[in-house]
């Protein structure tokens, strides 16, 4: 669980061998592997898959991040997304998510997502890409960028249904 004394990743001074926006990145990674824990560690599967209101449930969310996170840095790269990658795109709203695989899929995917970020230092940020089977015209800058940016639209979305979730167990 996260100290909530603690300042937010990016105000720790931390992983200043890596420039800026590639830090930023990296920390809004960290934040949201921290606010997950927090907000998520202690529930149980049913609550993971839990769909208050018909909303999206946690374990979505989780997997998307993850998954995304994933997609996203293939585009930064310069490749385009393998068969693997687009199977699990279509099996993200799957129910009977555990806790377990879900929450070891995450972890695994924010610890290789740090690496491959880290081997993007070396790519200037302003190098074109293209995303998705339309080719849309991106940047690795711009990559970079939605990766912490829908990141931290996810993890928004997964505290707020957690909270509803633990409401409705109370």
């Amino acid at each position: 669980m996260t100290n909530s004394k603690m300042p937010e990743p990016w105000l720790r001074g931390t992983l200043t061998d890596v420039p800026a926006v590639h830090r930023a990145v990296l920390h809004a990674l960290e934040l949201a592997t921290e606010e997950i824990q927090r907000w998520c560690g202690s529930l149980n599967d049913a609550q993971l898959n839990a769909r208050p209101a018909s909303v999206a449930p946690i374990a979505f969310h989780i997997r998307h991040i993850a998954r995304s996170v994933d997609r996203l840095l293939t585009y930064a790269e310069g490749k385009q997304l393998n068969s693997e990658q687009l199977g699990v795109l279509k099996s993200e709203l799957d129910a009977g998510a555990t806790s377990p695989e879900t929450f070891s899929e995450f972890a695994q995917a924010m610890d290789q997502a740090a690496a491959r970020i880290r081997a993007l230092v070396s790519v200037p940020l302003d190098v074109p890409r293209k995303v998705g089977r339309k080719e849309l015209p991106t940047t690795v800058g711009g990559l970079l960028v939605h990766v912490a940016d829908h990141t931290q639209r996810h993890v928004g979305q997964v505290i707020t249904t957690a909270k509803i979730v633990v409401a409705d167990r109370s």
